[in-house]
Order: structure tokens, then C-alpha cells, then sequence
């Protein structure tokens, strides 16, 4: 047999012209005729865990090659979150979003949508089933861009509709649904996880409580994404329709400081605990004390409470993942000049978004790789500046990533005025009792199918079980916690 698959066979004249302009526009699309089609792009996807009638990548290829043209006029190929799940563990590497991307572009160019606006409708009615952030999801995944020298004609589009949609939803009365259970539930944390599970439950029918320790609902969704890729408005909005149908929020709550996890034992039947992951982590190198020193959550927070952090004008974060990303393109928006990402690995071993680092580097930033912060150089109480060291790779490590090692006498300065840390986030699990098992990382043990706890009744899903992830993780954790909890309510197998 050969290794070879004919992705694009002759056939259908217009399909095989379509299927050699894609080739030729996109590298990763002329790598489809290696696939083969061993299916971990769609057991990868946590899309499909929350669309399975109407998102499958492996079937979506399949078809690639049969009929081209039909598949540009399909709503699955509007649904991918972007997430690269699929590009990290494809044995080829495909950047399958980027086809996506691609695809959904040509449609329109091709006049294959001749109404973008109805098939955007459609798309956000299938979101609208599945849970309750179609605004919010549509507005990260399908990502339009704000700036109007940088728009394409499917952002412009994309950009209409949203806003459009945005004001629809906004005169849209909602009436609170019945309470047909009796068992209450608790949630902790109010971000897409513990939402998500929220709308679920109060859906079946169960009085829910959602507790959140910030002064504003949203989680992540609130602090942690830049207001550039998520506008608050959107964000209210759909809160506001999750707390009308019947979801009560309370605000300014902490677990383990206002409450003690053993009070909501007692008043509570079931618990799911969607914490997220807020806890930075420190670099470790002398000097992290010094005043210009910032966390990367913590520089989100300030910009997303519309505050001006004085920055100076040049800027180094430190960090490969989507959160350095946010941080380092926040940073050009609030000022600074320069901005300067120092990163220990290559852009291979790099674990942000592929898209977000090209969107990053478009922007201005300057992406270092191979390099690392030995000690951060203060004058005066105030950063001027840190001490680098060169790195190169070795074996891989626990993580499966090659090992950056020093190359001693390597070192050099770089002058800087602010640094931001952006080097990963842990779960705070300080409030929870010991019968909750957790791992060395303060990750919470859950029971992979039903994300039920080591202790009966309590489950727990998103960032504080997984570790920092997407949204769409979060979301489908959300779901498949809802589920659990009702099976477990009942009486039956969890």
C-alpha cells in the first residue's frame, strides 16, 4: 500500500482548480496528500467534544477530496476555535486552522456564499444551542480584526454581523426558567467552565449558585483576555442573559475566606469547583523584586479596569504561551515603544497559538528565542534592565519539549524599562479540604470521564484541573460537569 494518499484526485474541473489554488496558498494545505487519516486532529479536538453532529475534522478532510465546492458552503467549517490542539499533535504538524481560515475566505472570494450574513446566523444558532457564550466564542474564534488598515473582507464582515448580533441581543427579553428540582448546586468560579455548567443545570431544572471572588462575573473572560480581542460589552451582554434565565451570581465572594468549603457541604447537594488558574508563577532569579517587575495577569487586570500602568517605553516579557502573547501586545497599546518577548526554547517548542505569535509579530513585537533571564538589573529601586544568557537544546524533558540548556559565556544586557512575567499559572487550592486529592502541581485529580473528585458530590473541571487551556476546553468541561452532576443527583452511575 502506498504511503502516499491522492488527496486531490482528477476529477470535477472546478474542484481540482479550487484544490490546486489552495495548494498553492497555503504549504500546509499541499501536505493533505500525506494524511493519513489516522483521526488524531478529531479525538485531539475539544470542538468536537461540544459539536459532534456538526464539527469532525477527519470527515471534513474526507470530503476535501470528493467535493470542494460543497465543502465551502458548510457551516462546520465556521466553528473551529482556533485552538491548534490539532496542529500539536498531528504526526504532520498540519496547521489545519489556518486552512480553515483559508477555506472560509476563498467561499467568500469564490462567491460560494453569495449570503455570508445568513450562514453567520446559522452558525451562531448552532453556538447558541450548545452553550451560552455564542457572542463571546464567535468573537475569539472567528476573530475579526478591529483595526481598520488590517481588516480583510471576511473581517469586515465577520465585524458587521457581531456587532449587529450584539445589539439583537441586547433587546432580547429572557424569562427566568422553572425550578422543577430541589437540589441546589453550588458553583466556584464564574468563568466559561463554571458557566457553562451553570446554564447547563438551571436548564434541567436545579436552583444554581454561582460564587466568584473578583467584583465582576466572567473569570478569565473578564481579567485575562485583552479587551482588543474580547470588548466587555460583549461579555455583559451574555451574562446578562445567563443570570435572567435564572443563574444567581454572587459577586466579591471568596471560597475559603467569605465561605468555608465545609458551609457549602452543608447547604449544597453537588459542587463543581471551575477556579480557574490565577496564580502566577515566580521567574526565580535575583532582582524579581525590584519595583518594574509585573506579573502578566496582573498588567490584564489593570488594562482590562481601563488603568494605564506606566510602563516605560521599553518592555520585555518573559514567556512562550498565549498569555505572554496578550501581554506583550497590551503592552504596544498602553504605550510602549518596544517590546521585547524572551523566550528559552525555539519557535517550534514555542506553546502559543501559532496564530497569536505571527498576529503578535505583525503588531511590532520582537520575539527572542534561545534566550533566558539570568538576573533582572535595578538602579535606584526601578528596573533598567536584565541579564540574558543564550540557550541551546538538549533531550527532551519531562514535558516531551527539548531541554534548554546555558551556553555559558553567552551572557549579555538588555536595557529595559518594565518586565512582565508570563512564565505560566497554577490553580489556588487553598480553600479546599484535604479529602480533595490534587497533584504536585495543585491541579485537582478528577475522574477524566465525569471530572467527579476524589470526594463524592464534588467535581471540578476547566484551568484548575487541566492547567491553563482555551475556552473551548473550559466550555466543554463546563458541559460534561452538568451531565455528571445530574447523573449524580439521580442516583445513578456518575
Amino acid at each position: 500500500m502506498s504511503g502516499k494518499i491522492e488527496r486531490f484526485p482528477e476529477g470535477n474541473p472546478q474542484t481540482t482548480k479550487i484544490s490546486r489554488e489552495l495548494s498553492k496558498r497555503s504549504s500546509d494545505a499541499g501536505k493533505l496528500a500525506y494524511c493519513y487519516e489516522c483521526g488524531t486532529c478529531t479525538a485531539a479536538c475539544p470542538v468536537v467534544r461540544v459539536f459532534p453532529r456538526h464539527y469532525n475534522p477527519r470527515v471534513f478532510f474526507n470530503k476535501l477530496s470528493l467535493d470542494l465546492e460543497n465543502v465551502l458552503t458548510e457551516s462546520g467549517l465556521w466553528l473551529c476555535a482556533m485552538c491548534y490542539r490539532c496542529h500539536k499533535r498531528c504526526p504532520h504538524g498540519l496547521k489545519l486552522p489556518e486552512i480553515f481560515l483559508l477555506l472560509r475566505e476563498m467561499a467568500i472570494e469564490r462567491g460560494y456564499l453569495p449570503d455570508v450574513l445568513s450562514r453567520l446566523e446559522e452558525i451562531l444558532a448552532i453556538l447558541r444551542e450548545e452553550f451560552p457564550f455564542p457572542l463571546v466564542y464567535s468573537w475569539l474564534c472567528l476573530r475579526p480584526c478591529e483595526e481598520e488598515p488590517k481588516r480583510s473582507k471576511l473581517d469586515n464582515l465577520v465585524l458587521d454581523f457581531l456587532q449587529r448580533s450584539l445589539a439583537d441581543y441586547r433587546k432580547k427579553e429572557v424569562a427566568p426558567l422553572s425550578k422543577t428540582r430541589k437540589e441546589k448546586i453550588v458553583i466556584i468560579g464564574s468563568g466559561p467552565a463554571g458557566l457553562t455548567a451553570a446554564w447547563e443545570l438551571v436548564r434541567m431544572g436545579f436552583p444554581v449558585t454561582v460564587f466568584e471572588a473578583l467584583s465582576g462575573p466572567g473569570g478569565m473572560l473578564r481579567v485575562g483576555i485583552p479587551d482588543y480581542r474580547l470588548p466587555k460589552e460583549v461579555l455583559d451582554v451574555e451574562l446578562e442573559y445567563i443570570k435572567n434565565l435564572g443563574v444567581e451570581i454572587r459577586t466579591n465572594t471568596a471560597i475559603g475566606k467569605d465561605l468555608s468549603f465545609n458551609d457549602l457541604l452543608k447547604e449544597y447537594k453537588a459542587i463543581f469547583i471551575a477556579t480557574g488558574a490565577h496564580k502566577s508563577r515566580e521567574l526565580r532569579v535575583e532582582g524579581e523584586d525590584t519595583e518594574g517587575v509585573v506579573q502578566a495577569l496582573d498588567l490584564l487586570r489593570q488594562a482590562n479596569l481601563q488603568k494605564r500602568p506606566r510602563l516605560g517605553e521599553r518592555v520585555g516579557v518573559v514567556g512562550g504561551g498565549n498569555t505572554a502573547m496578550d501581554v506583550a501586545r497590551s503592552a504596544l497599546r498602553l504605550g510602549a515603544k518596544e517590546v521585547n518577548i524572551l523566550y528559552r526554547r525555539s519557535r517550534e517548542e514555542m506553546p502559543a497559538n501559532p496564530l497569536e505569535v505571527e498576529e503578535a509579530e505583525r503588531d511590532g513585537v520582537k520575539i527572542h528565542f534561545l534566550l533566558a533571564p539570568r538576573r533582572i538589573l535595578g538602579k535606584d529601586g526601578r528596573v533598567v534592565g536584565v541579564e540574558c544568557i543564550r540557550m541551546r537544546l538538549g533531550p527532551p524533558d519531562e514535558t516531551g519539549r527539548k531541554r534548554p540548556i546555558p551556553i555559558e559565556g553567552s551572557e549579555f544586557t538588555m536595557e529595559l524599562d518594565t518586565i512582565i512575567l508570563a512564565i505560566g499559572e497554577s490553580p489556588d487550592i487553598s480553600f479546599l479540604p484535604r479529602e480533595v486529592e490534587v497533584t504536585e502541581g495543585n491541579n485537582i485529580v478528577v475522574d477524566p470521564l465525569t471530572l467527579e473528585t476524589s470526594m463524592p458530590g464534588v467535581f471540578a473541571g476547566g484551568d484548575v484541573v487541566s492547567g491553563p487551556a482555551t475556552v473551548i476546553e473550559a466550555i466543554a468541561a463546563g458541559k460534561i460537569a452538568a451531565v455528571s452532576i445530574d447523573r449524580y443527583l439521580r442516583g445513578g452511575e456518575v
